[in-house]
C-alpha cells in the first residue's frame, strides 16, 4: 500500500473515532480495496463495520437491494446505482457513513459515454443526506483503481470534517 494511502486511512480512522461513526463500504470496480485500505489500520476494528463488493449487477440488487429498474434505466456505471449502493450499505449496516463507487477500470468496458476511468462515487450519512459525484481518472486498470481508493478516502476525511465531497 502507498504511503499515501495508509495515512489517509489513519486519518479517517481517527476522524470516524472521533464523532463515534462506524464506516462501511460498497465497491464495484475497486473490488473491495477501499475495505482494504482501511483495514491496514490496526485497530480499525473500532470504525470499519463491514465492506460489500458487489461487482456484479445481480450482486448489487442481492446485497445492497439496488433496483433492478435503476440498472436497467442507468446502467451499473451511473449516479443513481452509486446513490443506491450507498444507501443500501447503510441500511445493511452499523454504519453512520457509506462510500459506494462504481465504475470503468479498463482496459476494457468504457463507452463514449462512459470511457475508461468513469468512476461515480456516493456517500451515505445516517442524517439522511447523500452526496455523489463523478471522476474521471486516467491511467491503466491498476491507476484507475488506486485513484478511487485516495479519492474515496479524502472525501469520507472531508465529510468527517463537515465538508462535501469534491
Amino acid at each position: 500500500m502507498m504511503i499515501e494511502t495508509l495515512e489517509s486511512s489513519r486519518t479517517l480512522g481517527e476522524r470516524l473515532r472521533a464523532r463515534g461513526w462506524l464506516l462501511a463500504t460498497a465497491e464495484s470496480c475497486t473490488g473491495g480495496g477501499i475495505a482494504a485500505a482501511v483495514t491496514d489500520v490496526g485497530g480499525s476494528s473500532a470504525w470499519f463495520d463491514r465492506g460489500f463488493v458487489t461487482y456484479s449487477n445481480e450482486a448489487k440488487q442481492a446485497m445492497l437491494d439496488v433496483p433492478a429498474a435503476i440498472l436497467a434505466a442507468h446502467g451499473a456505471v451511473s449516479e443513481a446505482t452509486a446513490r443506491a449502493m450507498a444507501t443500501g450499505a447503510l441500511a445493511r449496516s452499523a454504519a453512520a457513513i457509506t462510500v459506494a463507487v462504481t465504475g470503468v477500470a479498463g482496459p476494457t468496458g468504457g463507452s463514449p459515454e462512459k470511457p475508461v476511468g468513469t468512476v461515480w462515487f456516493a456517500f451515505a450519512l445516517a442524517d439522511g443526506s447523500v452526496h455523489a459525484r463523478c471522476r474521471h481518472f486516467d491511467g491503466d486498470r491498476a491507476a484507475v483503481r488506486a485513484h478511487t481508493v485516495a479519492c474515496a478516502l479524502a472525501d469520507l476525511i472531508g465529510l468527517c470534517d463537515g465538508r462535501a465531497p469534491g
